[in-house]
């Protein structure tokens, strides 16, 4: 029994060092699978990912649609009910988002145009003062037309295009590709959240089946921990975030400062990224203010500067800090690592990550060690 014991893990062995092998020695080839398999199923994961959002909305609604009820119709209508409700939250919140954001955008994009040929004027003037630039080149600057410039700028580039159906033929497919694959991604989420149930039940046969006991178990507590980390992290991101925008609306509004609701829109979108988001939002509100006033400009940055001191020490950690248990240093060490590694995406993966490592580390580190004492002090048979 040792030696058939023995020689199988000289073949497992064998055969991992095999294929750790091939792995090195064909990895341009596993590279470009690996690549295409997730090129192929991104509509899946992004189906997941929705699910996964969805399924915060829908359990919610789920626990108030008459929990207490025992009639079969309720039953059977509580979760499609619930994922109605879900859908059209979801959808009442992009379109507020849209309708608080837009229409200012078009009216900044327009101000900015009008007033870049005047900025530029403004800013050769002061340069002048400053004696920065001589009489002569100050002259022949303020003697270009600068806004005929501008348009001249952009004519030269349109009709620099050499293959104009190409471009356009190239963005309609990106634009159509896009399309079928939120569409793709929206219709297996419904399918995932629909049978959840099933599908959790699917996954815990396989692996009572093919992973022993001991290892389910932990699978299963390394999920919920998980679960519950990404969950508490989201709740609480988007808490503070509507928090943190509708703040800074109120007090753009009580200082008059320009755009207020759609930087404060912004600034909770932004938001949505722990610790550098609202700084983020906060740099394209003082861009378009500045177009505005640049005193306007300032009193906005000092303005989010208080506020962001009050969201740091006070809102974020009774929000976001406590919910997922997870000290401010290593929230910080997380959104510096994840962003390195995936830009945004690992801004906002990193946090809860770290949150559920931190979490299982804990609990190792308190978990009283093996007695062996009293496992000798046993009384003997």
């Amino acid at each position: 029994m040792v030696k058939k014991l023995e020689t199988k893990t000289i073949i497992k062995i064998l055969a991992a060092v095999f294929a750790l092998y091939l792995c090195i020695h064909y990895w341009p080839n596993i590279s470009w699978l690996i690549a295409s398999v997730f090129s192929a199923a991104s509509p899946l994961l992004a189906g997941c990912c929705i699910a996964y959002t969805l399924n915060i909305l829908m359990s919610f609604y789920e626990r108030h649609f008459f929990p207490n009820s025992a009639k079969k119709f309720v039953i059977k209508a509580r979760r499609p009910s619930s994922l109605l409700l879900a859908i059209v939250t979801l959808l009442a919140v992009i379109a507020l988002i849209a309708a608080l954001i837009v229409p200012q955008l078009i009216s900044c994009v327009k101000l900015l145009v009008t007033e870049v040929p005047g900025a530029i004027s403004f800013l050769l003037k002061k340069l002048e003062e400053a004696g920065i630039l001589s009489d002569d080149v100050f002259n022949q600057l303020t003697a270009v037309d600068w806004q005929s410039k501008i348009g001249q700028i952009a004519n030269t580039l349109l009709s620099g295009i050499s293959n104009v159906m190409d471009i356009i033929v190239s963005t309609v497919s990106t634009v159509i590709s896009g399309i079928t694959t939120a569409f793709l991604a929206i219709i297996f989420s419904i399918y995932l959240l629909v049978g959840k149930d099933k599908l959790g039940r699917q996954c815990r046969l396989l692996m009572k089946r093919y992973i022993p006991q001991k290892g389910c178990a932990k699978i299963e507590h390394l999920l919920t921990e998980l679960d519950d980390c990404f969950h508490r992290f989201i709740v609480g991101q988007c808490a503070e975030a509507v928090i943190l925008g509708s703040l800074c609306a109120l007090g753009m509004i009580v200082l008059r400062l320009p755009y207020a609701p759609m930087i404060g829109a912004v600034i909770a979108f932004t938001a949505l990224i722990p610790i550098v988001g609202a700084f983020i939002g906060g740099a394209v509100g003082a861009f378009l203010i500045l177009m505005e006033s640049p005193v306007q400009a300032l009193i906005f940055v000092i303005f989010l500067i208080i506020l962001q001191q009050v969201e740091g020490n006070v809102i974020y950690p009774k929000v976001v800090g406590s919910s997922i248990g997870l000290p401010g240093v290593w929230v910080l060490a997380a959104v510096t690592i994840g962003g390195g590694v995936l830009g945004i995406l690992g801004m906002l993966l990193a946090v809860p990550c770290a949150a559920c490592i931190y979490r299982l580390l804990r609990e190792n580190v308190k978990r009283p060690p093996a007695d062996k004492a009293g496992a000798k002090s046993e009384p003997q048979a």
